[in-house]
C-alpha cells in the first residue's frame, strides 16, 4: 500500500533563512528541513515522519506565512 504524502507546514510567519532539504533526499523524523526567522529568532522546521523529499516548495528569502507548504515528503 503506497503511503500518503506528508506535507510539512509554516506553523508562523517568518522569513526563510535556511533550506535544508534537498529533492530526492531521505530525511530522518525531526531532521531540520527548513530554517526560518520570525522576530528576530531562528526556528528550525521538521517533520515528525521520516521519508523522503519529493517537493520544496520555498526558497531562501521567501516570506512564508502560517499554513504555507514549505516541504513534501513521500
Amino acid at each position: 500500500m503506497a503511503r500518503e504524502p506528508d506535507v510539512v507546514r509554516a506553523e508562523l510567519v517568518g522569513n526563510v533563512l535556511d533550506v535544508l532539504a534537498v529533492t530526492g533526499r531521505t530525511v530522518a523524523p525531526g531532521e531540520p528541513l527548513v530554517l526560518l526567522e520570525s522576530m528576530k529568532m531562528e526556528i528550525p522546521v521538521s517533520s515528525e515522519r521520516g521519508g523522503t523529499v519529493a517537493q520544496v516548495a520555498v526558497s531562501v528569502g521567501d516570506v512564508v506565512q502560517e499554513g504555507d507548504v514549505l516541504v513534501v515528503l513521500s
